[in-house]
């Protein structure tokens, strides 16, 4: 398969827009099913895991390859659900293109959003997909409207839906201005036919909107156009295709996948008008010899660069690190450098995935995504390669958890195996958090709401079949340091007859919110060997996780190694760093720290008569209002709120609506504890 015939793309929406069900679509017109899978009945093929299948969501990003005529496409399905943005933010880094589902009946929800913007960050074209327009109230205009307004895009359609609700019978292809009708108890039997008169004006008056719209992308075009000329539907292809990649346009197209309506000619949009590999701009790296960032291009004879961007643990065949390769070509049975890690890995298999189904391969290529069997040391974010080509793929960047909850197992026997199991789930998810309260005793496991920690508790009692008692959620604080410190630790001990010996100087500052940890070594070359650089810096990174007022993790904090002693008699990498780890410790309780709390970004969807009530509730949870917007029946309330004022939340607006108010909830920012 050449690089020009692969698509790596992705189907992300909010929940419940059907975003499953048409990736079931796709694996069936595709042939790598031979039956339709259902969500709603538990056997859809890409949600595999039990509880996805008992809950009806999605939770983990399946990963899939099936062919569309001559083409390759490496299909991720990525959850709707909030608590498991992990997932979605990992495939969007190694996604070239996407398809956003959207429900005919909501339109833009609060989550497909929160999804939008994080392809937005991560400059990935897209093509739209009005999903569910056989539903009560679906409306294919408002969607295109809440896409342009709510969403910041340029939407253009590219089929016209054939009636709606129960009328809706097919699409009308705005290009080749023909009525598309799906037969058959499958939807296999596609019946083109010319344009009626019913259809006529409509379709004319859509394709000259299309038209218009990308005229402003080609000056042929906009001739033809403003002379009445016909314009090819090749020009009209190929100049779509080009302000798609340049993320200039979107092509909305509509359909119904429950009914089986509308899913082939997305896959030929997919192919038609999303990029290969080859076709996006260059992806950066940073070289660790030259110190300098590089340009990397999909070549398959070119350096080997991966990213493992997902672990999946396999009760039979131990881990499988998702890869995407960016540049060369990985082969089965060879030897690999972690570069950030600089630790030597053996590829033992490759694969290719269909959902939990997996098919070996001798090659992955530049561009292709696949599995490697037999990776010890690498984790997601981490970049593969060879000790000529040592460059490091742009890490990954996870939100930090929110809520916790103690677990402790049931008896001794059961400990290990906790252990076990939780270092697993950790490796599989950067956004599942397990700690040592070293007041209580207990063990902590931290995630990204209620539905994330439920689902985690439910793996290990259930998957992994540990007995343990779980307690009630609570909130993951954190904390921070609030003014600049210059500090000096010397660390002298003597171990064992040895003495251990080391000098820093520490510069610890706030970073700004949301930046994160970050260590800069200062010191100039030769002042200190680097094998004692690196000791500092594990000691500082190891402190982060442990704060100073109630053994909250540090966040976003700037620290700086700006001098250090060493006498070559005495120093060790044990004393650096354990200087570090005090250094820092006691930097910090000089830093004016303070503990931080989660606020939550709230959108909540009510009734227009229980408005007043719904804001009164949530200035009694110390919420701030920010926006409102009016639809037709209801109003969204936009707002955020201290997490730690969210439990029990459902309850109180289910009552207070007569059970119709809902809402959806995602991480914003840390704040001062209030």
């Amino acid at each position: 398969m050449s690089i020009k015939g692969l698509r790596n793309i992705g189907i992300m929406a909010h929940i419940d827009a059907g975003k499953t069900t048409t990736s079931e679509r796709i694996l069936f017109y595709t042939g790598k099913t031979h039956r339709l899978g259902e969500v709603d009945t538990g056997n859809a093929t890409m949600d595999w895991m039990e509880q996805e299948q008992d809950r009806g969501i999605t939770i983990t990003s399946a990963a899939t390859t099936c062919l569309w005529h001559d083409w390759q496409i490496n299909l991720i399905d990525t959850p709707g659900h909030v608590d498991f943005t992990a997932e979605v933010e990992r495939s969007l880094r190694v996604l070239d293109g996407a398809v956003g589902v959207f429900s005919a009946v909501d339109g833009v929800q609060p989550q497909s959003e929160t999804v939008w913007h994080q392809a937005d960050r991560y400059k990935v074209p897209r093509i739209a997909y009005i999903n569910k327009m056989d539903r009560v109230g679906a409306d294919f205009a408002m969607c295109l409207s809440e896409i342009r307004e709510k969403l910041g895009a340029n939407p253009l359609a590219v089929q016209l839906p054939m009636g709606a609700e129960n009328d809706f019978v097919g699409v009308v292809d705005l290009l080749t201005l023909q009525e598309l009708r799906w037969g058959g108890s499958d939807g296999t039997e596609i019946q083109a036919s010319p344009l009626s008169s019913v259809w006529l004006e409509k379709a004319e008056t859509a394709r000259d909107t299309l038209v218009d719209g990308l005229s402003a992308f080609s000056d042929e075009m906009t001739e033809l156009y403003l002379e009445g000329a016909q314009i090819p539907l090749e020009l009209i292809k190929q100049v779509l295709r080009k302000a798609v990649l340049e993320r200039k346009v979107v092509p909305v197209f509509a359909g119904a996948s429950l009914r089986n309506i509308g899913v082939q000619p997305l896959l030929d949009g997919v192919v038609d008008y999303l990029p290969s590999p080859d076709e996006l701009p260059p992806f950066h790296g940073f070289h660790l010899k030259k110190e300098e960032d590089v340009e990397i291009k999909p070549d398959a004879s070119g350096n080997l660069l991966a990213l493992v961007f997902k672990i999946q643990n396999d009760p039979q065949a131990g881990l499988y690190s998702y890869v995407r390769v960016y540049s060369g070509t990985l082969k089965s049975g060879s030897q690999l450098l972690n570069i950030g890690k600089k630790k030597r890995e053996r590829v033992n298999r490759l694969l290719r995935m269909h959902a939990n189904r997996a098919e070996a391969v001798d090659t992955l290529v530049a561009g292709d995504i696949g599995v490697i069997v037999g990776l010890k040391e690498s984790q997601t974010g981490d970049t593969l390669g060879l000790d000529n080509y040592p460059v490091l793929l742009e890490k990954m960047q996870f939100p930090q958890p929110v809520i916790s909850v103690a677990i402790e197992p049931q008896s001794t026997e059961e400990a290990g195996k906790l252990t076990s199991v939780l270092g697993t789930l950790m490796l599989e998810d950067p956004t599942f958090l397990v700690k040592e309260d070293k007041e209580t005793g207990q063990t902590l496991i931290s995630g990204m709401g209620e539905l994330h920690l439920d689902v985690l508790v439910t793996r290990i009692t259930k998957e992994f079949k540990v007995k343990a008692r779980v307690g009630n959620p609570q909130v993951s604080y954190r904390e921070t340091v609030t003014v600049p410190v210059t500090h000096t630790e010397i660390f002298d001990r003597t171990l064992a007859g040895k003495e251990n010996h080391a000098v820093i100087t520490l510069e610890v500052k706030p970073g700004s919110r949301g930046t994160g940890n970050v260590f800069h070594t200062k010191v100039p070359k030769g002042q200190l060997p680097e094998v004692f650089q690196d000791a500092v810096e594990r000691g500082v990174r190891g402190a982060f996780t442990s704060g100073v007022l109630l053994g909250y993790p540090l966040i976003d904090v700037d620290v700086s190694l700006i001098g250090a002693k060493y006498d070559e008699l005495t120093a060790s990498e044990f004393a650096f760093e354990a200087a570090g780890s005090l250094g820092f410790d006691n930097a910090a309780r000089l830093g004016s720290p303070v503990q931080l709390e989660p606020i939550m970004k709230v959108t909540i969807l009510s009734p227009r008569d229980f408005v007043g009530e719904v804001v009164g509730y949530l200035s009694q949870k110390g919420g701030i209002v920010h926006s409102m917007d009016s639809q037709a029946t209801r109003e969204i309330i936009h707002s955020e709120v201290p997490m730690v004022k969210m439990f029990g939340f459902t309850t109180g607006l289910r009552s207070m609506t007569q059970g119709r108010g809902t809402f959806s909830m995602e991480f914003s920012h840390f704040a001062p504890k209030g």
